[in-house]
């Protein structure tokens, strides 16, 4: 059913990333150098696998934890986790740039990558 896109979510463009990093180009390093006050958006990369929603999960929990009032995206849509370099899913995206990849993090360990 994947081949026509049944039954897949489809990714919302809610995530101010792109808006936020349109208005930062002078600064090319804006979202990354302050990250800890700068985060627009947070994305799980995944496949829509136990492993994958296991990691969406922690990555909401983590959001909450910090009281930042973003909202964890989930895409699955592979040419999308392509164009963000990923190799191995699931993966932790923050201001469009990939922190983690290849294992499924803790609330606490993204809580410290957020940081």
């Amino acid at each position: 059913m994947s081949l026509f896109n049944f039954g897949k979510k489809k990714e919302t463009t809610s995530c101010a990333c792109r808006t936020a990093e349109s208005g930062a180009k002078k600064n090319a390093n804006n979202c990354s150098s302050n990250s800890e006050r700068n985060i627009f958006c947070v994305k799980i990369l995944g496949a829509g696998c136990k492993s994958c929603h296991e990691m969406y999960e922690n990555a909401k929990i983590a959001v909450s934890n910090m009281g930042l009032n973003i909202e964890v995206d989930y895409v699955t849509d592979m040419q999308k986790i392509i164009s963000y370099g990923v190799t191995s899913l699931p993966a932790l995206v923050v201001n469009e740039k990939a922190v983690s990849q290849g294992k499924v993090l803790k609330a606490a360990d993204i809580e410290k990558l957020l940081k």
